[in-house]
């Protein structure tokens, strides 16, 4: 008998109120790992007054002693850590390494974390007027909610949930259906905390349980990572019932390469930028642009490397990439290469119809290269989310900023260049949220905001750093006199 996950409401596991469930599959080997409940509106209503009755009690608590619990967290999830990361790879499809590297991201969120009571400090003003001084307090602001991914199961959700609750929230978290087990083990964790009933809850399911934390009036803020026309959705929804909201949305990002650049550090970079992960991650190269010279010269070192990738699952040590999410995944990916042919694309390197030996059944899709593809196609227009990497040339860096400017998309752009002139001037024109200067994956640190700008992120508080601070916290400002 496959189990049916179950919510975790007011510190009590608890089933959820409906008889519909969605397979959990593991990508490699298609076994379904367990049924994941389509939570109702009832059981978010259910999380959301768990949440509210445990509101007065948290944010009265000290913070010093609210930030100790993270502390005993991140012991929890490093004795549990190669538990959570060989769960990421059955449920997402990564490598065991890049699960490891996800798990690890997460944990520097908690430590991120515990800085909180500093960085709720606030300012003030002696004698403002005659006798008057005038403060700012922060304060927590109530009930958050975060509407999470497939694509990094414990890392994005570590993101929001630490941070909220140590500025003295209580918190929902709904995860994806895809891979909701990760975030189970993690709340698991979290029960052992002891932390009052209703810090934290999880809620299980799909669109009906997000349509619901969405419109609830209940919830003060949410936060999401997804697809852009989700992210839009969530924005509006959200901003319509009166809610703060931070949307990160889908991306298409671009690499320029310079004709100055060290060529093998730059393509070595963008192997593990484009097929890292399967090519699941919103910072996943897209776009590689070689300059002037520099385009044959990526294109044929680009395909020489990527050829001799060895795809397979997961648990396998030898595997340098894993699966894509789903059947449906793969097969939305290889409709998009059969598009960029069809368009004109050069097929350098086909991934479709991938096989792994011992898993048939498995999502795999090889890593792809569509050569000389132009600003019109759909393989540059629209978000792939796969191992597809598409090349195209620019005369010039002028040019090359050109290319990427145009995209509706601005999550990430980097540039590979020994000339310092010229990485000014790309981090200066590229409109994009994060910028890799000799980077080719730019994910900024837990204490620093993740970036996002155009279709990208809807909203104007980003996850992590000090807009998290902002984002959870209320700002009250007191002005006194004593007489």
């Amino acid at each position: 008998m496959v189990r049916t996950l179950k919510n975790y409401i007011g510190g009590q596991w608890v089933d959820a109120d409906t008889s519909e469930s969605i397979a959990v599959c593991n990508p490699a080997t298609n076994e379904v790992l367990a049924q994941c409940p389509e939570s109702t509106a009832s059981d978010v209503d259910c999380a959301v007054k768990a949440a509210q009755d445990a509101f007065e009690e948290w944010r009265s608590t000290p913070v010093m002693s609210r930030a100790q619990y993270m502390y005993r967290f991140k012991t929890l999830l490093e004795e549990r850590f190669e538990d959570l990361a060989k769960m990421v790879v059955m449920e997402n499809g990564k490598t065991i390494d890049e699960a490891r590297g996800e798990v690890r991201r997460g944990i520097e969120s908690i430590d991120f974390a515990t800085g909180v009571p500093f960085m709720m400090r606030s300012d003030g003003l002696e004698d403002v007027s005659s006798g008057i001084d005038e403060t700012t307090l922060r304060q927590p602001a109530g009930v958050f909610a975060a509407i999470t991914p497939f694509h990094f199961p414990m890392m994005v959700p570590m993101w929001f949930l630490p941070t909220a609750i140590v500025c003295g929230n209580t918190f929902i978290m709904k995860p994806s259906p895809q891979t909701p087990i990760t975030t189970e083990l993690v709340f698991e964790l979290l029960a052992e905390l002891d932390l009052p009933e209703g810090v934290v809850n999880l809620v299980h399911g799909g669109i009906t349980a997000s349509k619901a934390i969405m419109e609830h009036p209940g919830i003060t803020g949410v936060s999401f990572v997804g697809s852009s026309p989700v992210a839009k959705i969530v924005y509006e929804t959200c901003t319509k019932h009166g809610k703060r909201v931070q949307a990160q949305g889908g991306a298409k990002n671009y690499i320029a390469v310079m004709p100055d650049a060290n060529m093998e550090a730059s393509v070595k970079n963008i192997m593990g930028a484009a097929f890292g992960c399967a090519g699941q991650r919103c910072l996943a190269a897209a776009v590689a642009v070689g300059v002037g010279d520099a385009y044959d010269a990526m294109k044929a070192e680009l395909v020489t490397y990527a050829k001799n990738l060895r795809v397979g699952y997961g648990l396998d040590g030898k595997s340098q990439m894993g699966t894509v999410i789903s059947q449906d995944a793969k097969a939305r990916i290889e409709r998009m290469i059969t598009r960029g042919v069809e368009q004109g694309a050069e097929l350098m390197l086909d991934g479709r119809g991938a096989q792994v030996e011992g898993y048939g059944e498995g999502a795999f899709v090889g890593p792809t290269i569509l050569a000389d593809v132009t600003p019109d196609m759909t393989v540059v227009t629209d978000e792939i989310f796969g191992p597809v990497l598409s090349l195209m040339r620019a005369d010039s860096l002028d040019e090359a900023v050109t290319l990427i400017n145009q995209s509706r998309y601005g999550n990430a752009a980097s540039i590979f260049t020994s000339n310092g002139k010229h990485a000014r001037e790309f981090k200066y024109r590229v409109k994009a949220g994060n910028i890799g200067i000799n980077i080719g994956v730019a994910a900024p640190s837990a204490s620093f905001p993740f970036g996002g700008q155009k279709e990208s992120f809807y909203g104007d508080l980003h996850g992590q750093g000090s807009d998290s601070i902002e984002f959870y916290t209320e700002r009250k400002i007191v002005i006194e006199r004593w007489t």
